[in-house]
Formats: C-alpha cells, structure tokens, sequence
C-alpha cells in the first residue's frame, strides 16, 4: 500500500463528514487535505482507543518526534509521507501538527473543564488550527478567512461535544463545562449513568444555541472573494448544522446513542452546496 492509498483508505473508513466535502476539491487539494485529515485521525486514535495513558502519552511523544523529523526530511510513517511533498504547497507547518497533538494530549491530562474560556483553549487546538489549515489547503486568499475558519471550527467541535456526551462519559470525559453544569443544575453522576432530565435538555439547548450563534458568526466573517474556494468548509458547515438540528428534533437524546446522517445524505448536502451553493 502507498502512503496515497493508507491516507485515503484512513480517511475514508472514518466516515467523516470532512470526507464528503474532500471529494470535489482539485486532486492536488483533495490529496494535501486528505493526508492532512488522516494525520489528525492517527493521533485522535492514540487518545479514543489506547486504554493505557502511559502508553498513549508514549505514542503521542513519538508523533511529535515523527513530525519534527518529517518537517527535517525523513518521514517514516504513510501519513507524513504522503503529507510531505504538498505540506510547502498549501503553507502546512510543524507548529500546526505540534498543535493538534497538543490538543489530544489534553485529553490526557484533562477530564473536565471549569468554564467555557477554559474548553476554548481545548477547541481551538483540536478544531481552530485544524480550520486554520483547511482554509489555506482550500485556496485561502483573504487574511479574514483564518479568523472564519477558526471560528467555523469552534462551531464544528461544539456540535461533536453535543453529540458525544454519552459516548464521551463512557470514557470519563465531560467537555460540557463545569459553571454550566452548575447553571442548569445537572449532575455530572447523571451524565455518567446517562441519566435524562428536563435540567439536561435546557443544558443541551443553551449548547445548541452557541453553537448556532458559532456558525452565524462564522459565515459573516467570511470574504466574498473567497467564498468559491471555501466551498468544502461550507459543504461541512451544512453538514455539521443539519446533525446539530437533527440533535435538536430528537430532544437532545445524545446519552444513549451517537446521532449521525446517512452517508447519502451527506453527500447530497455536500453537492447542494457545490451545485447550488445553499446550505
């Protein structure tokens, strides 16, 4: 297998929505985000299914050792080397996958999150530079696009947390912040035995509202003039949305399942935005 052939299949198989929206972009695009996007996977893997932290700490070590080595000349995993020849193309850097690990190693060391302020730090890690890279891999022209792509991603992981309360609790972890917790009077135990209440939906509604305002806020920031190359972020940004409102039709039932569309209608939101241009 070519490091080609592991980044698409790596990408593919995760089923992502980032993978509807890669598939219209030009080849040499689609191969820089794909590599890209598989990096990121690789090391969420080290964070979602290594049951040891010691041992997950270790292979997040090796990442950081890998990328530093790869940014000198001598990648050795499929992922960096696919991601190698284009990383100069599309202005990817050794501080933007330093960052994306850092991120996940968070995740290690952090289960909870006192505030708001405090999970920012987190998205903007594991979301805001991942954004920031897309942008410029799409065709970024306008130096505005990065705070819209940074703000777009802020949007894309609320909607992941929203999803994944119940799935995330299986793990310890509870991104929801801890003064909001206390605002609506929820109970970490309660999500921790998936345990629903009147008090957990208007938690959940406060979420889904931020992150509504998030995606407003994010697609007023972004230049017409790079509207056209920004399609896949937009594309995602569709599909993202239409998750968080299905969410919200099925009254924040997030505990016990994992909410998701069907691949085919990710993809024909995808090719609604390509063809049409809506959202």
């Amino acid at each position: 297998m070519t490091p080609e052939q592991y980044v698409q299949q790596k990408a593919a198989a995760s089923g992502s929505s980032f993978y509807y929206a890669f598939l219209f972009l030009p080849k040499p695009r689609r191969a820089a985000i794909t590599a890209f996007y598989a990096f990121c996977r690789e090391v969420d893997d080290v964070v979602d299914e290594v049951n040891d932290p010691s041992v997950a700490r270790t292979k997040l070590a090796w990442w950081q050792a890998e990328v530093d080595k790869s940014f000198a000349g001598s990648p050795t995993h499929p992922v960096m080397k696919a991601m190698m020849p284009l990383a100069a193309d599309y202005s990817i850097e050794a501080s933007h996958l330093q960052a994306v690990i850092e991120g996940c190693q968070m995740d290690l060391e952090q289960t909870r999150y006192l505030d708001f302020p405090g999970l920012q730090r987190y998205c903007h890690l594991v979301a805001g530079i991942v954004g920031e890279v897309a942008a410029q891999i799409f065709g970024q022209t306008q130096t505005q696009t990065i705070a819209y792509a940074h703000k777009l991603g802020l949007a894309f992981q609320l909607t992941n947390i929203i999803r994944d309360v119940g799935e995330d609790s299986l793990r310890g972890r509870i991104y929801l912040p801890v003064s909001e917790l206390q605002q609506f009077d929820v109970k970490a135990h309660e999500i921790l035995k998936r345990t629903y209440s009147d008090r957990f939906t208007a938690l959940m509604q406060f979420q889904a509202q931020r992150a509504h305002a998030l995606y407003d806020e994010a697609l007023a920031l972004l230049p017409e003039a790079d509207r056209r190359t920004q399609k896949p972020g937009l594309m995602m940004a569709s599909i993202y949305r239409t998750l968080l409102r299905e969410i919200e039709r099925d009254n924040f039932q997030v505990l016990h399942q994992r909410v998701s569309l069907t691949p085919l209608r990710k993809l024909w939101l995808a090719w609604r935005v390509q063809a049409l241009g809506k959202m």
